[in-house]
């Protein structure tokens, strides 16, 4: 089963967007994933990984939750 992995900068504040991503990817993938989880960071990050592996990283990428939902779909395994 595929875990996703949210991380965000909290001192950034976005804490809001991270869950706003996960809820977006647990209402389109529910039980097909193992795991959604949030994993605190600092220094301005925002990244999603499926697996390990990144597909939406906030210092390459506009922010766009259905782009990020989109990038889960194209990703899982």
């Amino acid at each position: 089963m595929t875990s996703i992995e949210i991380e965000y900068c909290h001192p950034c504040g976005f804490l809001d967007r991270a869950l706003d991503v996960q809820a977006a990817v647990m209402r389109s993938f529910g039980t097909e994933l193992e795991r959604a989880s949030l994993v605190v960071g600092d220094n301005g990050v925002f990244r999603v990984r499926i697996d390990g592996t990144t597909v939406f990283d906030v210092s390459e990428d506009e922010f766009d939750i259905d782009e990020i939902v989109r990038r889960v779909r194209r990703n899982r395994q």
